[in-house]
């Protein structure tokens, strides 16, 4: 199947500022049909999966804004039913997946892409529980659990995805053949690989040139579907994105044959990367 791109992406490319400790996530407050109208592209682009806007959305980070927890679980369910709403009805099957983004991202500070928080896997357990019990229950088709830096964050999720049916799927954060955090891959995708509910694992949000290592170790460490979905290549750098772009359709065609099932694309890949990958490899899938 193929996912989208990056939903912020897009948004900011509309001109929406998503300079805010929510990031994308403001807008299921402030503009939630402009979040209809970006899945929807990516749907009329050829993508398979939408994934919500919920990967920065948190209790923590609503209550900072002052929207108290039954609003803040109402606009998580929002972010799902937004999705929904862009599936086409021309009875394509397509899937929404709810984002679960990983503790760092709602601090805000960059600790995603580093891991190592300080916290114990049953502290980040009971973070993400609220959020994961909502979004759970919001009707999407599968839970995203994604840009995970750190094998602790890892198990902690593991642990929620295991005591509720729902399908999910666990994706990293990767440099190399490691974690962000430094931990081997296989390290990290075994916490994974003895949990039905649990049917894909791989990387996103990471440079294309370590997808195909990670879809190797991902494959023969659980026997799982592979899940992968970089950014563009480019790197941020002072508050910019900055060399060159090195995402391309041909290397989702590698990809591919190397054993990848779910393939889309992450930071600073637009629809029209999208309709390139469609038009490319959506017979091999």
């Amino acid at each position: 199947m193929i996912s989208d791109g990056g939903l912020a992406t897009e948004l900011e490319a509309r001109g929406f500022d998503l300079s805010d400790p929510l990031w994308s996530a403001r807008l299921l407050v402030d503009a939630p049909e402009e979040i209809t109208a970006v899945h929807a592209a990516f749907f009329a682009a050829g993508a398979q999966i939408a994934t919500t806007a919920s990967y920065q959305a948190s209790f923590d980070g609503f209550a900072a804004r002052g929207i108290g927890p039954s609003t803040a679980a109402g606009l998580l369910c929002r972010s799902v039913e937004l999705a929904r709403a862009a599936v086409p009805v021309d009875g394509t099957e397509c899937w929404v997946a709810a984002s679960i983004g990983p503790y760092g991202a709602a601090r805000t500070d960059g600790s995603e892409y580093r891991g190592r928080y300080g916290l114990s896997v049953r502290q980040l357990t009971d973070w993400h529980r609220p959020r994961f019990e909502v979004l759970a229950g919001a009707g999407a088709d599968v839970l995203a659990c994604e840009t995970i830096p750190d094998v602790d964050e890892g198990a902690a999720l593991v642990e929620l995805i295991a005591g509720q049916d729902l399908p999910a799927w666990l994706s990293y954060t990767v440099r190399g053949t490691a974690t962000r955090a430094g931990q081997p891959l296989r390290e990290a995708f075994a916490v994974a690989a003895e949990v039905p509910q649990i049917v894909a694992v791989g990387v996103n949000c990471c440079a294309p040139q370590d997808v195909l290592p990670a879809i190797e170790i991902a494959r023969e460490v659980t026997g799982k579907p592979v899940v992968v979905y970089p950014n563009s290549g480019e790197g941020w750098q002072g508050g910019h994105w900055v060399g060159p772009r090195t995402f391309s359709a041909a290397l989702v065609t590698e990809w591919i044959a190397a054993g990848a099932r779910i393939v889309g694309g992450c930071c600073r890949v637009y629809p029209a990367d999208i309709a390139r990958i469609a038009e490319l490899v959506s017979p091999k899938l």
